[in-house]
């Protein structure tokens, strides 16, 4: 029998009623709580040692990212995977959770059902690539940055899925030649969803980012694409140019730019 994860939730009384518990029980999971008040969520890691850590970002006493640099200084602790929920965020917030090492950041109020299915998924790919490679917290600040300033909304799910892809098409820069055979399936294992799905939710957000986005910025990835008066990118185009631009960016050690920092190489247009 597998061990079981214990999923440490701040939570009120009440606000995960039976049905919600029966369904982490079922997954293999155990559910214990905490008030939303950071320097007792810090005793309840230290008391309980949970794989998962389901927390506000905003609390009284230590916010979230207070309560994680606590618990980074105290030794033999197994750093647990931190997901964080706020009503409200910012590029420059979304960075610093990130850059704290926050496996997952999303607006309230979210689904609760949805959050069971994330929680397991993102323990099922522990270990497992995003958590391996030693670069991946600088690489996701950037992309992060760069979604940002092209203006994907970070609240719906194309947002994370795009992340992915784009870094999944840095490390293996193959993977852009196999985006319905591999790249599709392998954002829909993570996030325990279908290729179609993750396809349809990127293309949303980019249609979003086109039609609400920054001109200035979009002209400085995509200005071929708005000076032929094509339309906006297709998938592949979007992941292939933002990945093709980071890599030389890391090629040269330089900065993800923004309008005023181009590049003047553009990434190849992908059919």
């Amino acid at each position: 029998m597998e061990k079981q994860i214990k999923i440490l939730i701040c939570a009120d009384d009440g606000e995960w009623g039976g049905e919600l518990l029966e369904k982490i029980k079922q997954r293999g999971g155990t559910a214990v709580f905490a008030p939303r008040e950071g320097h007792e969520v810090v005793r309840r890691i230290l008391e309980e040692q949970p794989a998962v850590v389901l927390m506000d970002l905003f609390m009284p006493g230590l916010d979230g990212l207070g309560v994680i640099h606590s618990l980074s200084q105290t030794s033999g602790l197994e750093r647990p995977l931190y997901i964080l929920t706020t009503s409200y965020t910012t590029p420059i917030l979304e960075r610093e959770v990130m850059s704290a090492g926050v496996s997952y950041f999303t607006l309230m109020p979210y689904d609760k059902d949805e959050m069971i299915e994330r929680i397991f998924s993102l323990c099922s790919l522990r270990g497992r690539h995003f958590e391996t490679e030693p670069t991946s917290p600088g690489l996701r600040v950037q992309v992060t940055e760069i979604l940002h300033q092209i203006g994907v909304p970070a609240h719906i799910k194309g947002y994370h899925y795009l992340r992915d892809s784009i870094i999944m098409a840095i490390e293996d820069p193959e993977v852009i030649n196999a985006v319905t055979k591999q790249l599709y399936p392998s954002v829909a294992k993570r996030y325990s969803t279908t290729s179609s799905r993750v396809e349809r939710a990127i293309r949303h957000a980019i249609e979003v980012a086109w039609d609400r986005g920054d001109v200035d910025v979009l002209n400085s990835y995509f200005g071929y694409t708005i000076h032929n008066t094509r339309g906006k990118p297709t998938n592949s185009e979007f992941i292939a140019m933002i990945s093709d631009k980071l890599c030389l960016q890391r090629e040269q050690g330089g900065n993800t730019p923004g309008p005023k920092g181009r590049s003047s190489r553009h990434a190849p247009t992908i059919g």
